[in-house]
């Protein structure tokens, strides 16, 4: 449905000659990655689009709640999207694709400082799984093709410490819809074990300080006494917020500055919006993402 939205849109946004300014645009289209419940995601949201209408006048702010990653990466390639906030890898595709097509502007921080998280595997305690070797000849879950801690990291970096190929290790792969999916089939015995993003900080009982296992045990749809860990990637880069290019360079700027200062003026929705607790955001250019980037290039492509 939203793909059908935005390319509808499409048609109306090239009759507009170069980039918009706060002025020019009545409507602002904010979109939203999926793997997350779509209701849950507006109501996360909803505290954006009032501080963003307040913020710069805009008639309307709209949400598209995509229901992958990619309904909002081919979005922001279409132009019918100007916001949204990216994983690395799907930073990665959205520049392999059009490297001019958006501006990545800021990154959240880690309440340690690092710019950086993990994907983490995890399995049900109860399956007696208590390390990778364990999990030889079982089934794996990915969350999304596009995600970079749900399928681009763990596929690249996994076979180092199983010693071979995924593919060759698990009987099965699949993909399931998503984070928060991927999550609950593993608790629901439709898969052996599941990746999914944590910030790595803070204790596991809590699912650390961000990231999706954080994001479940505050809905009350994890109990983190339920699953253990087996495995954590090397670091990556926290992803983006982008705008789109089609914006002039003092709204991006604009943009930037009201991002920034959220945290402190408006923590709450700051807090909705990342999901779970940070320090704030920090500056980044699309250089941040260049290992990332050609990673993605030489694996999986655009």
């Amino acid at each position: 449905m939203l793909k059908k939205v935005l390319f509808a849109a499409t048609a109306l946004l090239a009759l507009a000659a170069g980039a918009a300014n706060a002025a020019d645009i009545k409507e602002f289209r904010v979109g939203i990655l999926g793997g997350e419940n779509e209701a849950d995601r507006l109501r996360n949201y909803a505290c954006l689009q009032d501080d963003l209408k307040k913020e710069f006048g805009f008639e309307k702010v709209s949400l598209f709640p995509a229901a992958d990653y990619d309904g909002v990466i081919q979005g922001l390639l279409g132009g019918t999207l100007d916001f949204a906030e990216l994983g690395a890898s799907g930073y990665a595709a959205t520049y392999i694709k059009d490297s001019n097509a958006v501006t990545p502007i800021l990154t959240t921080k880690q309440t340690d400082g690092a710019t950086g998280y993990y994907s983490v595997l995890i399995a049900r305690k109860d399956s007696g799984y208590r390390s990778l070797t364990d999990l030889k000849g079982k089934s794996l879950g990915y969350a999304d093709p596009d995600s970079t801690s749900g399928y681009l990291v763990p596929k690249v970096t996994l076979p180092k410490d199983l010693g071979m190929p995924v593919d060759q290790f698990f009987s099965a792969t699949s993909f399931n819809g998503g984070h928060e999916n991927n999550v609950l089939a593993v608790l629901d015995k439709k898969i052996d074990a599941g990746v999914t993003w944590a910030s790595g900080v803070g204790d596991f009982k809590d699912g650390y300080s961000s990231g999706n296992l954080r994001k479940m045990v505050d809905k009350g749809t994890l109990n983190m006494n339920d699953v253990v860990q087996l495995w954590q990637s090397p670091l990556i880069p926290n992803g983006p917020l982008v705008v789109s290019n089609k914006l002039e360079d003092g709204m991006k700027a604009k943009l930037t500055d009201f991002f920034m200062a959220l945290p402190e003026k408006d923590k709450s929705c700051f807090e909705a919006i990342e999901g779970g607790d940070y320090a704030g955001y920090v500056k980044v250019t699309p250089d941040f993402y260049n290992a990332v980037i050609e990673t993605r290039r030489a694996t999986i492509g655009g």
